[in-house]
């Protein structure tokens, strides 16, 4: 799934405004500015639309994580992962959401896409494990469909 697709879906789910995903990304530890932010946030076939950068991608889901949670101080920063996959940002996602197995299930069947318990382990593997599965932009989609409709009501 495109980056950009996955930026825009979160920033409505939390209702927040560019300047809020700028203070974000800058969390994460690095910096863009607001027109950045709008040429993301703006349709692949409109003017000024600027593809957002793995690199990117990861510094907003590590300052997501700190915004839902809270920075601890005490703990390095762990290096960003890159290429960014949609494994990864399933995985980040469950972390600044705080979210069981069981919050998971719900949120994937309430998007009426239902998976079973070993397919949804297999995508929280290492790659290279013997089970790891990779996820689908149609998983992360919908996914992504019902933690909003569980975020906003």
């Amino acid at each position: 799934m495109m980056n950009n697709d996955v930026l825009r879906s979160i920033r409505y789910m939390l209702d927040i405004n560019d300047a809020k995903v700028v203070d974000i990304i800058k969390l994460g530890g690095f910096e863009v500015t607001k027109n950045q932010v709008v040429a993301f946030m703006k349709k692949d076939e409109e003017e000024g639309f600027e593809p957002c950068s793995d690199e990117v991608m990861a510094h907003f889901l590590d300052g997501l994580v700190f915004f839902k949670r809270g920075k601890d101080e005490s703990r390095p920063q762990l290096p960003i992962e890159l290429p960014m996959t949609n494994n990864i940002v399933l995985k980040k996602l469950r972390v600044a959401f705080e979210l069981k197995e069981d919050d998971m299930h719900a949120i994937l069947k309430a998007a009426e896409f239902p998976v079973s318990k070993p397919e949804l382990s297999a995508l929280f593997r290492k790659a290279g494990h013997n089970n790891y599965r990779p996820c689908g932009d149609q998983l992360l989609r919908n996914f992504l469909r019902g933690l909003t409709l569980r975020v906003r009501g």
